[in-house]
Formats: C-alpha cells, structure tokens, sequence
C-alpha cells in the first residue's frame, strides 16, 4: 500500500478526534493492510501549571498606553507611560521658502502654532476621570539595535533634555467642557489627548524661537538634508517625547497615533490670497514606541502565590508556566509517530461582576520558558513547530492548542541527544519539558485572499483571566500512528 496515502489516512482520522469530543482515553483505530499495517491509538495525559510573575517585558508595539488605574482584582495601580519618535516621510518636503506667509517682524518664518496630538482608539475605565502627563523632550535617541523592555524609564536612564520640552497637560479623554468637541457618540469622533507647545523653545545651540513648530521650520530651510528620512530627522531635530503620568487615577488610554503638528499659512493664487496649512510628523511602527510599566508587584505575587489556578496577566504581570509530561507521552513510543497532541486550557469565569473587570487576553502564545526573551527580541512569529498560537474560543471558554506534537518530539529529541554526551543534561536543563503562556497582540496582513501572520508582541493592554490549572492537572489527548 502506498504508504503516502495511509499517512493522509492516519491524518484524517487524528483530525476527526480532536473535531470530536476531547476524551479520548477510549479511542483506538487499527487500518490493516496486506502489504502495510497502521495501527493508530490514543492516550491521556496530564500536564501541571502554575503562574509565574513578570517583572518586565519585551516593550514595543504599534499601540502606547498611558494612563494610571486601579486593578480590580489586586486594588493596586497600574500606570502606563510610553516614549515615541516621530517619523518623517522619505524625501519629505515642505512649501517654498517664498510661499510662506507666516513671518514675524524681521521677516522670519515662523509656526502660527505647534502641537502634538495622541490619538487613541480605545481605553479603560472612567472616560471623565480628571488625569495628568508630563511631555518631556529626549536629549538623544534610543537605539534601535537596542531590546528595551517595560521596566525601562528613560528619565532614570538619563535620556530626558533638562533643559528641553516639559509641558504639563489636565486632560479627560472625553473633554465635556470644550463645546467644540466630539463626542463618543459621533460616529466620526477620534478621541486625542492634545499638549499645546507654542512656549518658547531654546535649542541645544541656546537659540530661542517663539514654539517649537518655528524651531523645526527654520531647520528645514536651513538644513533640508537633517529632513531626508526618519533616521536623519530622529537624531537632528527630534530625538523622540516621553509622555509621563504625573497625577490622576481612572483611565488608560490605547494611543494608536502620537502625532506632531504645526500650523503656518501659505501665499496662494500669486500671493493674492491665504490658505493655512499643516505639516505633520506621526508616531508609527516604522519608529522606536516603548510603553514603560509600573506593576504592585507585591499585590502580583499574592495571585501568584494561588494554587488554585493560575492567571494571565498584562501588561507585564502574570505568566502561566506548563510543564509538559513528554517523558509519560514518550515512553513505549520512541518509534511511533505522535500524529496530534492537543491541549485546552478553560477560563474560571470572574465571580465578581464589575463594569471595570478587565477582559481576557485575546490570544495566548505557547513558547519554551527558555526562549520567551529571544522570541520577542529577535521578533519572531509563531510557526506552529516550537511556538504555537490560541485565540480566545467565547463559546468554549477556552484557549485551545490544537496539535503541540512537533513540540513535544523536539523536547524529547533535545533531552535524549543531551543526555548522549552529558549525564547531567536534565539537571542543567531544568526548563527542557516546560512552556510559558504569554498573553499577545498579533498583526495579519491578507495575500490571495490568506491571512499571513506577520507579527507577534506582548500584549500592552489591560488583560487578566484565570485558568484551571494549579492543583488541578490539565489533560493532553494524544494520537499515535505505528508501522508494522
């Protein structure tokens, strides 16, 4: 019998288990041949868990967050602040020098106004709660090449220009005060968080210009080359802002767009006529964006300390650690195929209803506890062999793996290759069997009609669940194919 088309066989009937009911204790199939013989069995086993705290996490995403609030489950603070650069287009250019019509009295060009706006598309808690921020200027860049993670804080780095932009802003997310305002109910409404910076503005070399648009102006037209790409732009003129929370309690904004704007009118229409204008610079993937988070790790170790279960926590709180039974899966099997090796962790529904309950996290990634730190440092995506994806399943509950049986072949590999050469492999490798459960964002892109995954980061925003797990052991179904 071709042994290709049995293999299509043993596969199909693996995914018909794991589409069934998840026992599978009981299962077993035997597909006999005269020249070939199959016989495929199943088997249970269980898993342990417990969580694991985070002091800090690989920091950069396309969204920043910042505000302070209260965890309802740990009635501590979380508070969020986030550093971005702006980015200028390649070849950006501005109007001709002669065209700009906005000049002071010696005849310089100047910005009628400058400003920086944070659009957010989401946030947590209180809409009207009464917050503050602190906009600092970055004295020089952060390094590109360098792994920034959410315990970083550039002002205790030394990165903050003392003498540079700090610019103090009272903010809700929704400003009832202001008539001029949209509100959440327009459909059109894009809520931002706007830092007038129309002060003076003294530059490194002690030159002062009435705001810090007329500064960036002036530099165009004198040094257009400082404006040829966001490298250039970053370490010439703008290094990037710290945005800071320096007072209020009650909201977390989720900052899509920082975005700089400065305002100047132009001559039109042979300079018989004025138009205003806008040149803007934006906050986005293509730049550096750290958010910098500050935990009660005191309140996280109590939830850690829970064998009752175990939790997911974001931003940068709680991990959930698996330990694989790979040995009890592998024994009396070296030389069989596992064809599906399928795990499921269900959520413990939150007992206290709370309008400020914070959501499950939407996916979890499933890495080896020993390359969690590499995964998000080099930026690698999930390939379904050593790292593996599950979304939230609303209907089940649940977060389902459904086949880690190359994972669990390389983490027995890996240990019986180890112990080849070194009868201690185990005890120097005591993570060789366990995995970590990390909550994530993930970005698609479509190609032919197919969803690519193209980015995997830590999840930033305000998750908790938690999971059956702890002293309670989860269960792996397991499906093996042998060759007589």
């Amino acid at each position: 019998m071709n042994i290709k088309f049995m293999l299509s066989i043993v596969a199909a009937a693996a995914l018909l288990f794991v589409s069934c009911d998840d026992t599978t204790d009981t299962v077993g199939i035997s597909l006999i041949d005269d020249a070939d013989q199959i016989q495929v069995t199943s088997n249970v086993f269980y898993a342990t868990s417990h969580s694991v705290s985070v002091d800090s996490v690989v920091s950069r995403s396309a969204t920043c967050y910042l505000g302070r609030v209260l965890d309802p489950e740990t009635g501590s603070h979380i508070t969020c602040d986030f550093m971005t650069q702006f980015y200028c287009l390649e070849g950006y250019k501005l109007v001709d020098r002669d065209s700009v019509a906005s000049l002071d009295e010696t005849g310089q060009i100047i910005a009628d106004s400058c400003e920086v706006r944070l659009f957010y598309n989401s946030y947590y808690g209180d809409s009207l709660a009464t917050m503050k921020l602190t906009a600092y200027e970055m004295d020089r860049p952060m390094k590109e090449t360098t792994y920034y993670y959410s315990d970083f804080d550039p002002m205790e780095s030394g990165l903050i220009r003392q003498d540079g932009i700090r610019k103090e802003k009272v903010y809700a997310l929704i400003d009832n005060s202001d008539p001029n305002s949209r509100k959440e109910s327009d459909d059109e409404y894009v809520g931002n968080i706007c830092i007038r910076l129309n002060d003076p503005y003294t530059d490194k070399d002690g030159v002062t210009y009435n705001n810090f648009g007329t500064f960036v102006m002036r530099q165009y037209y004198a040094h257009p080359e400082y404006f040829k790409n966001s490298i250039s732009f970053i370490n010439h003129i703008l290094p990037g802002m710290f945005f800071k929370m320096t007072g209020g309690l009650g909201s977390m904004a989720y900052v899509a767009v920082p975005q700089m704007n400065i305002y100047y009118r132009q001559y039109t229409n042979n300079k018989d006529s004025l138009a205003s204008k806008v040149t803007l610079f934006s906050g986005t993937e293509e730049v550096l964006q750290t958010t910098t988070v500050n935990n009660d790790q005191q309140a996280i170790h109590q939830l850690v300390n829970d064998n009752s279960c175990t939790y997911i926590k974001s931003p940068s709180g709680i991990f959930t650690e698996v330990t694989l039974p790979v040995d009890e899966i592998m024994k009396g099997h070296e030389k069989d195929s596992i064809n599906m090796a399928k795990i499921k962790f269900n959520r413990i529904n939150n007992e206290q209803s709370n309008i400020y309950n914070l959501p499950a996290p939407k996916s979890l990634l499933m890495v080896e506890t020993d390359s969690v730190a590499s995964f998000f440092e080099k930026g690698k995506i999930a390939n379904y062999k050593s790292s593996h994806l599950a979304v939230y399943n609303t209907a089940q509950n649940s977060y389902s793996f459904n086949n880690i049986c190359e994972l669990i072949t390389a983490m027995y590999q890996a240990k019986t290759n180890g112990l080849k050469s070194d009868p201690n492999w185990v005890s120097k490798h005591p993570n060789w069997n366990k995995v970590m459960l990390v909550p994530v964002t993930t970005n698609y892109t479509s190609y032919n009609q197919t969803s690519i995954l193209v980015n995997v980061s830590n999840d930033m925003s305000l998750t908790s669940t938690r999971l059956v797990g702890g002293d309670t052991p989860i269960s792996i179904s397991v499906i093996y194919s042998t060759f007589d």
